[in-house]
């Protein structure tokens, strides 16, 4: 089966399966700038989902909402069945200890070399996960995923704007997360790099069989990674199909994104 019918038929597949995160009527205004306006978003477990957007569209906002960064003015966010609104400040740590985040610039410590910064979230989640004692079987795991394993003594400035990325990626996985969530993950990469990156996401999918969604401007990078998208508009999820339904709308705000 070929990539685009591999994809089609995940996305035909999702109407089978429970969604694993659910926002439902989602507000958020700051003052008179209403930027959520009765958002909803369903991703299901084993699904890529795209969320594409134009800059100041509410992206970043929707995002900080459904880690708790920020608190909605209304509507409801669940995430493997618990609702975040209702979660005090250590359940909200332990949900988030299955959530994995891929910042959009790689955020990785710049004073620590690839092995330290992999163990970070080991040691930041100890309460989740216990007291490991040895962590090299889990760093050396993670870096085999993104192809880095010669790579863990160096330091983040010994590294190019791919090889960042890629540790990010591994330092996302190595609390083995069920929900992956990536903002711009290609972003500031020239298009051989990107192309890589969006492999190694469809791989790390297959592999892990996680839950992603992914905020994207990159259209190639849609294409290639979405089983469904979502396109925010107006602060509502305007339209939302597979990547070939939406690229053929007549709708002048659908083709906007694809020109």
């Amino acid at each position: 089966m070929g990539a685009t019918q591999d994809i089609l038929k995940k996305a035909e597949d999702v109407s089978t399966k429970r969604p694993i995160l659910e926002i439902k009527d989602l507000h958020k205004s700051f003052g008179n700038n209403h930027v959520l306006n009765g958002f909803n978003l369903q991703l299901f477990e084993g699904e890529n989902l795209v969320v594409m957007g134009k800059s100041g569209s509410g992206k970043s906002v929707m995002i900080k909402c459904l880690i708790g960064l920020m608190e909605a003015d209304f509507g409801s966010i669940e995430i493997m069945n618990k609702d975040i609104a209702t979660l005090n400040h250590n359940e909200l740590d332990e949900l988030r200890a299955e959530i994995g985040f891929l910042f959009q610039g790689s955020a990785l410590y710049d004073s620590m070399t690839v092995r330290e910064n992999l163990e970070f979230p080991l040691r930041r989640h100890r309460k989740t996960l216990g007291n490991i004692t040895d962590t090299t079987k889990l760093v050396m795991e993670a870096l085999e995923s993104v192809s880095l394993v010669h790579a863990m003594d160096l330091m983040p400035a010994e590294l190019s704007g791919g090889m960042k990325r890629r540790v990010a990626l591994a330092r996302t996985l190595i609390l083995k997360p069920k929900i992956i969530l990536y903002d711009e993950p290609t972003s500031g990469l020239d298009p051989i790099t990107a192309k890589e990156i969006i492999e190694l996401m469809r791989s790390i999918q297959k592999q892990y069989k996680t839950s992603s969604l992914i905020i994207t401007h990159d259209v190639d990078c849609a294409r290639v990674i979405s089983n469904r998208m979502i396109l925010l508009v107006d602060g509502i999820n305007y339209a939302e199909g597979v990547f070939k339904e939406l690229a053929a709308s007549k709708d002048e705000k659908v083709k906007a994104f694809f020109k």
